[in-house]
C-alpha cells in the first residue's frame, strides 16, 4: 500500500514537473527568438532552470509513486543542497545589500547616487568592463530613458526638479545636479563655462540618446540601489520557499523511510 507521504510527494512532483514545461519551453523560444543582449543573456539560465525542474520532479514522482529508493535517496540529497544553497544566497544577499541609499538633494523631488555607497562586491561586479557592457546594452535596449524623455518631456526646469525619479532614471538619464548643466529638456543638457567638472560623471554626460549617462558612476550606483531594492524582496520570498522546502523533505524523508520498509518486507 502505498503511504500517504509518498502521494504528497508523488502530487508535488507533478505538478513541479508541469511547471518545468512552460519554462523549458520558454528557453527554447529564446534561443531562436532572442533580439537584444539581454534576451539573449537569459537563454542559458531559462533553459538550466527547467532541465534542473524537469530531472529532480521525475526522481521525486518515481522515486515516491514507484518506491524506488535509490531515486528518492538522490531527490532527498538534491533537495538537502537546495536548502542549504538557499539559506546561503539569502544570509549572503542581506549582507551585500545592507549599505547604500540614495542622497536627498536640496530642493528636489529625486535622489542621487553615489557608487561608493555600495558593498565592495557588489562595486566590483558593475566596475567589471565585459559586466558592464552587458548590463548597459540592457538598458538601451529596455529604452529605460526613452520612457524617461517621453515622460517629462513637457517639464520645464521647475517642474522638473520636483520629479520623483527612479534611481535608474536619476542615475543614468540626466547629469548630477553638481554639474551645474543648464536644463533643455529631460535628457539634454547645455555644459557651461562655469561647470563643475570635479565629478567625473560630469565629462561622461552626452546629449546622445545612445550614450546620456550610461558610462556614468551615477548610472551604476542607480542600478546597484534597483538591485539592492530586488534583492531584499527576493530574500524575503526565499525565506517563504525555504519553509516550504523544509517541509517538502521532511515528508520526503519519510516517504523515504516507507519504501525501505516496504523493501525490507519484500525481502
Amino acid at each position: 500500500m502505498v503511504r500517504f507521504s509518498n502521494n504528497i510527494i508523488g502530487l508535488l512532483n507533478f505538478l513541479t514537473f508541469l511547471l518545468s514545461i512552460p519554462i523549458l519551453g520558454g528557453g527554447v523560444w529564446l534561443t531562436k527568438h532572442a533580439s537584444t543582449e539581454c534576451d539573449r543573456w537569459l537563454e542559458k539560465p531559462v533553459i538550466a532552470i527547467g532541465v534542473f525542474l524537469m530531472v529532480v520532479s521525475l526522481a521525486g514522482l518515481i522515486g515516491a509513486c514507484c518506491r524506488v529508493t535509490w531515486l528518492l535517496w538522490l531527490y532527498l540529497l538534491v533537495m538537502f543542497l537546495l536548502i542549504v544553497i538557499l539559506f546561503a544566497f539569502t544570509i549572503f544577499a542581506f549582507v551585500v545589500t545592507n549599505k547604500g541609499a540614495g542622497e536627498v538633494v536640496s530642493n528636489r523631488g529625486y535622489k542621487e547616487y553615489r557608487l561608493g555607497d555600495y558593498s565592495n562586491w557588489l562595486q566590483k561586479r558593475v566596475n567589471n568592463q565585459n559586466t558592464w557592457n552587458r548590463i548597459k546594452s540592457c538598458l538601451q535596449s529596455g529604452k529605460v530613458c526613452t520612457e524617461f524623455q517621453n515622460k517629462f518631456l513637457n517639464d520645464t526646469v521647475t517642474e522638473f526638479y520636483t520629479e520623483n525619479l527612479s534611481a535608474l532614471q536619476s542615475g543614468c538619464c540626466k547629469p548630477a545636479d553638481e554639474c551645474n548643466f543648464i536644463y533643455v529638456n529631460p535628457t539634454t543638457w547645455t555644459k557651461t563655462a562655469n561647470a563643475t567638472l570635479n565629478n567625473p560623471d560630469c565629462s561622461a554626460w552626452d546629449n546622445d540618446p545612445n550614450k546620456l549617462c550610461f558610462d556614468c558612476q551615477s548610472c551604476k550606483a542607480g542600478l546597484l540601489q534597483n538591485l539592492k531594492t530586488d534583492w531584499k524582496k527576493v530574500a524575503v520570498i526565499n525565506i517563504v520557499v525555504l519553509v516550504f522546502l523544509v517541509i517538502v523533505y521532511s515528508i520526503g524523508c519519510c516517504a523515504f523511510r516507507n519504501n525501505r520498509q516496504e523493501n525490507w518486507k519484500r525481502y
